[in-house]
């Protein structure tokens, strides 16, 4: 028995020991493993459940639907709202404790109506060690179980598991609430979180695979990855996005030539918003050059 397996043999018999259990379960590559995990344990027993909100866009909400089917776990929506929370909406460096804090309150909240003592979330052994992660000690106050932590499986493990299930899901890039794209201190709002959720829309729409808008009160900073970067920096591209998110209500819009990067809009230390562990902090902004150059030419 390899490693893995004794890892996912351990798993499944911690979850076949409880009467039931519910997932907190956003249709990302560890929520989906542990949704697996769970309806292999436990059959009918095991929930799945996505919470519904401002911030988490109705394609990745769809995502999760499908990955549910998929699984062939019994999937249900919660709809809540984070802009409730003064907290929340302030955006400071605890966020998302704020925010994780709530979701896992609905879904604990959600387990005790279906008679379900445990709820679990896809938490993995890397995300402990990924720097300054408020929404972990939200998990561990309200006493939420994390099997792929408490079993030692890495996301990489996460990642082959998925596979081994053949979830569509497997190499799903890292997707964060929308609220991770607006500054830290700058309040959190529908507004924001809207045109956000479009400009990215029309990103996927364009072809892109892994990126990012962010929002700094009004100025729309795209981030796409490396391998991408040459496909935004074309006149046609420029254009475009220029004139589309203008139309979203950006007032300007910027291409970050350092390409994707988690969490650039938080403090150096702050990793919360995903999980590849990578260190981030904020970056300068890179001149609406072709707008510039439009600007001059009209004013001669």
């Amino acid at each position: 028995m390899t490693t893995l397996e004794a890892k996912l043999e351990a798993a499944r018999e911690d979850l076949a020991d409880r009467d039931g259990v519910l997932v907190a379960f956003s249709g990302g590559v560890d929520s989906s493993v542990v949704a697996a995990l769970a309806h292999d344990a436990l059959g009918e027993d095991a929930v799945a459940c996505t919470a519904k909100s401002e911030t988490l866009p109705e394609a990745e909400l769809e995502d999760a639907k499908r990955v549910a089917d998929e699984i062939g776990v019994r999937h249900e929506v919660v709809a809540f709202s984070e802009l409730e929370s003064d907290d929340f909406v302030e955006n400071d460096d605890d966020r998302c404790y704020h925010c994780r804090t709530m979701r896992l309150g609905e879904m604990l909240e959600t387990a005790r109506e279906f008679g379900i003592e445990t709820v679990c979330d896809g938490t993995n052994a890397d995300d402990p060690g990924a720097g300054h992660r408020p929404g972990l000690q939200a998990v561990e106050e309200l006493e939420v179980h994390s099997p792929l932590l408490a079993h030692d499986i890495t996301k990489g493990e996460v990642r082959e598991i998925a596979d081994r299930y053949d979830l569509s899901v497997a190499d799903k890039p890292s997707m964060a609430c929308l609220s991770s794209r607006i500054p830290t201190g700058l309040e959190v709002t529908e507004e924001r979180l809207t045109r956000v959720e479009h400009a990215e829309a029309l990103l996927r729409q364009w072809g892109f695979d892994q990126f990012r808008v962010r929002d700094h009160d009004g100025l729309a900073r795209i981030e796409v990855a490396p391998d991408e970067l040459e496909r935004a920096l074309t006149r046609e591209f420029a254009e475009t996005v220029r004139e589309e998110l203008s139309e979203l209500g950006f007032d300007h819009i910027t291409l970050d030539l350092h390409g994707y990067r988690t969490g650039s809009v938080s403090p150096e230390s702050e990793t919360e918003p995903e999980t590849d562990g990578t260190r981030d902090g904020d970056e300068p902004l890179v001149e609406d050059v072709f707008a510039a150059d439009s600007r001059s030419r009209s004013d001669d």
